[in-house]
């Protein structure tokens, strides 16, 4: 049986690409290098999420570029990531990389003309029992008429073609949260790729969003199932390439540890 309670995107996610991953993500919780562009897209996660705290009339791109730089200072002190930022070759230029990403959120949207609801907030639901589903939206927008729409901020490049619907998971992941929770079908799901200044957007149904719950079911059935049997296999695939855990995977001769579970 399955001894976690909650269901985020990202470990469904993990658990589809690959069970392997997912197990040495979530339960033998093996330590991963960390990754510069990971603390780029904090840096622009937390500047973009500060940014709405202004007055509507402040959010304008000097005060962005101001908000980064803050939280960068932060973050580039912090013990935890100062390997990182040492190995960067030319910090100037690794900056305005990251400054021109923002100046890509203003080319997509307007701050002064938006008041969202919520920011960076957590919602869960209890999908079945002893099994709750949740995670944390960037952005979410409530229009008078009390239609929501979901907002994400991504940092890398839109999807290629055919693999839009993929990308949207997590969105209807989380607007079925907001559908069960607050019996309201969001209008929109919108993602907002900055690397390359592209927007993606999508007006589930609610058959779209019974169709997720059917899936996440699934997913954690088929969890069950791995932790019952104790047997995560490897998908091996072009994501093994980006895989910290290679050397324990047998897919590449390696042998994972014993699983930490009785």
């Amino acid at each position: 049986m399955v001894s976690m309670v909650k269901l985020s995107p990202s470990r469904a996610n993990d658990f589809q690409n690959c069970p392997l991953l997912f197990r040495f993500r979530t339960i033998d919780q093996l330590p991963e290098p960390l990754s510069i562009d990971a603390v780029r897209g904090t840096i622009v996660h937390t500047t973009l999420e500060n940014l709405y705290d202004l007055p509507a009339i402040e959010r304008q791109l000097p005060q962005a570029y101001e908000l980064w730089r803050e939280a960068f200072a932060e973050i580039s002190q912090s013990e935890k990531y100062q390997e990182l930022f040492d190995a960067i070759e030319d910090i100037s230029v690794w900056s305005n990389e990251s400054l021109f990403l923002l100046d890509k959120y203003f080319a997509l949207e307007e701050p002064v003309l938006l008041e969202p609801s919520e920011r960076e907030s957590h919602n869960e639901f209890d999908l079945q029992e002893g099994f709750k589903i949740h995670g944390y939206v960037d952005r979410i927008d409530v229009a008078p008429s009390g239609e929501i729409r979901i907002v994400d901020y991504k940092t890398g490049k839109s999807p290629r073609e055919g693999y839009e619907q993929k990308a949207f998971f997590q969105l209807r992941f989380y607007a079925l949260i907001i559908w069960r929770t607050r019996n309201i079908v969001p209008r929109k799901l919108r993602l907002i790729y900055l690397g390359d200044g592209r927007i993606l957007e999508d007006s589930p149904t609610e058959n779209d969003l019974i169709a997720t719950e059917k899936k996440i079911v699934a997913i954690w059935k088929a969890m069950e199932a791995a932790f019952d049997s104790k047997n995560f296999p490897p998908k091996k695939s072009k994501l093994c390439d980006w895989c910290a855990h290679q050397s324990l995977c047998p897919e590449f001769g390696g042998t994972p540890p014993p699983l930490p579970i009785p």
